[in-house]
């Protein structure tokens, strides 16, 4: 593979600061939450939004697809909705004067999908949206249908609000590539948005990407070097997740996956990419691992009971495991 160069990363660093200002100018006072949702995208991942009501989370997802001109279909879930209802389903129509069923795309066929609310649909439904998600198609009748390219599910769920709710199975979890947690905003934000908002508005946003800028960006971020010193660190981070293999993985009940691994990997490159490097860092994967591995490792019931969350264990084992696992020198080992 012939790697990205200088010159192609700062053009690309262009464009990148352009949707970054965009989304600023959408969601205000949350730059870090903005910077790793471009880099989910730019790693074609999914990514789930966790936060109360009213946050903006459904205003970035609209202003994203927005900039980026992308086609975007909203679907907010409930217990009664069904497959069909996301996949799309057969009709019959006349078709050369007979009548057969004919395929009506569902709102999957977009190039962003909302799914708010994920967590009220019921598992039959979410086991439609796996496929769509992992497989990039869905299959109706046992036929399958490729969705659009770029294809992203960016869901939301309250974290309080679970009155007909179904929690989403860990395969499904698997899938995002990172959960992203949405926190209320500060006094000065809450003036900022009171001063320059109206209730029932939205924020006007012009396009700044066309759909081949965006293609040659999802392109280059596969072509951002990731050294093997990196590579190995996130192999033993990921590894450090696992019951017996780091001193604060006795909090954990189940680990990481290797999928964990390569979205690590994926989202490092795209963050490279986004700072303007030609390279992945181990700077690169400190930022995005919490991200990657809060909704991926399951905690034990004893953790739970002391206090402990997913983010405080993930961060212990980012103190724990060093950067490079490298053995003493020779010559000081007699020392």
């Amino acid at each position: 593979m012939e790697f990205a160069t200088e010159t192609e990363v700062a053009d690309a660093a262009k464009h990148l600061r352009s949707l970054n200002q965009g989304l600023n100018q959408i969601l205000f006072g949350q730059e870090e939450i903005i910077e790793l949702v471009i880099t989910g995208v730019l790693a074609r991942g999914h990514i789930l939004l966790e936060g109360l009501p009213g946050l903006g989370k459904t205003e970035l997802v609209k202003g994203l697809s927005k900039l980026l001109r992308l086609d975007n279909k909203r679907v907010q879930f409930t217990p009664d909705l069904l497959p069909g209802d996301i996949t799309g389903n057969p009709v019959l129509q006349e078709v050369d004067g007979r009548r057969e069923f004919v395929f009506q795309p569902g709102p999957l066929f977009a190039n962003i999908v909302l799914a708010d609310e994920i967590n009220r649909a019921s598992p039959k439904t979410q086991s439609a949206l796996l496929e769509a998600m992992q497989e990039r198609r869905v299959t109706v009748l046992g036929k399958s249908h490729d969705l659009p390219l770029p294809f992203f599910v960016l869901a939301t769920q309250n974290p309080i609000e679970l009155e007909g709710t179904y929690p989403l199975p860990e395969a499904q979890l698997d899938r995002f590539l990172f959960k992203l947690e949405i926190t209320k905003n500060d006094v000065a934000t809450l003036q900022k948005i009171v001063s320059s908002r109206e209730l029932g508005t939205e924020p006007v946003v012009e396009p700044i990407m066309s759909a081949d800028v965006l293609k040659d960006l999802l392109a280059l971020v596969r072509r951002i070097y990731l050294p093997d010193p990196v590579a190995n660190y996130i192999a033993r981070l990921v590894d450090s997740t696992h019951p017996g293999q780091s001193e604060n993985s006795a909090q954990i009940r189940f680990g990481a996956s290797p999928r964990a691994a390569l979205a690590m990997a994926s989202a490092a490159k795209a963050r490279a990419l986004i700072h303007g490097r030609t390279n992945a860092s181990f700077e690169d994967v400190k930022a995005v691992a919490t991200a990657v591995l809060r909704h991926r490792i399951v905690l034990d019931y004893n953790a739970k009971v002391d206090g402990h969350s997913t983010n405080s264990v993930v961060a212990k084992l980012l103190a724990e495991v060093p950067f490079q696992d490298l053995d003493t020198p020779k010559n000081l080992v007699s020392a």
